[in-house]
């Protein structure tokens, strides 16, 4: 799989003192939805200027495109929106695009198709001020998908966004994403990041926490609820499994913390041949939220 960025040991000191990013590694494959994720001055937009060339780095490097082409060329592959919404307020959003399409040397038969793309064609007439936040922010999407980039990058995509605004968003990023765009957003909304994202980059005070996929983070090996005549005999029994790591009651349940891989049929199965009977059985997953404040709360 082609790898779009490479990031080797980045560091960011600001005025020799402030170490907002701490040698910091990981890659951007090809149609992936990347986070980086964490709260704010974790590091996140220092990491994406450094990359967009924008902020200078202290240490440490990175490459677009396997180093192939040099940063200049690389990033006019790149789409990106770093900053708030920044228009014309009393030209049209055809008349923004087209602005922007001179800029970028790209015909302007694209505004159509990146206008439909976002929901917006229908209002293409109309003056940028009459829009709505989220319309300001997708027709900034619209603007950096122009040049049909190789990779989109968003800087807290949906901030300030009403639940509707923000749903919207989220689908759109979905919906280019399955078009074969890679994505990388900075988000400190760990709901966004388990919603659009396949993977995840964890960032605290510059330092980072995890690398990988969303569904390996939020898996963890999951976790057991049970229920049976006898809760305590259960407990006895089940603590004698050698997958099991833990357990504790909640609620006349008996929840069960594994440390390996244990299916339910499985379970139910060894529970049965030592003469118990459930009367509940649900495997559930450390949500993200779970798995983010785990990690965090190890370095704080």
């Amino acid at each position: 799989m082609e790898t779009i960025l490479t990031i080797r040991n980045l560091d960011k000191v600001y005025n020799n003192h402030v170490h907002a990013v701490k040698n910091v590694s990981f890659e951007i494959k090809k149609g992936n939805v990347y986070g980086i994720l964490g709260p704010n001055g974790s590091g996140k937009s220092t990491t994406l200027g450094i990359v967009l060339n924008v902020v200078n780095k202290t240490s440490g490097e990175y490459q677009w495109f396997d180093g192939t082409v040099p940063t200049h060329d690389a990033l006019k592959k790149v789409g990106a929106i770093i900053e708030r919404p920044n228009f014309y307020p009393y030209m049209t959003a055809e008349e923004n695009l087209s602005l922007v399409c001179k800029i970028k040397e790209v015909p302007r038969e694209k505004i159509a198709e990146k206008l439909e793309l976002v929901g917006l064609l229908d209002r293409k007439d109309s003056k940028f001020k009459t829009f709505s936040l989220g319309m300001k922010q997708r027709l900034a999407i619209a603007s950096a998908l122009l040049n049909d980039p190789e990779i989109l990058i968003l800087d807290e995509p949906t901030n300030g966004l009403d639940p509707q605004g923000i749903r919207q968003i989220r689908e759109l990023i979905k919906l280019i994403a399955s078009q074969g765009t890679t994505i990388l957003l900075a988000s400190h909304l760990l709901d966004e990041v388990e919603k659009v994202c396949s993977h995840v980059v964890v960032l605290q005070k510059g330092v980072m926490l995890y690398q990988g996929t969303v569904n390996e983070m939020v898996a963890n090996e999951g976790f057991f609820e049970l229920k049976s005549d006898d809760i305590v005999h259960l407990e006895s029994i089940i603590k004698e499994h050698p997958a099991v790591d833990k357990t504790s009651q909640e609620d006349g349940k008996l929840i069960v913390y594994l440390n390996s891989g244990l299916e339910a049929a499985e379970l139910n199965d060894y529970l049965f041949k030592k003469g118990i009977v459930l009367s509940h059985l649900v495997k559930r997953k450390h949500s993200l939220e779970e798995q983010f404040l785990q990690l965090t709360n190890h370095q704080s």
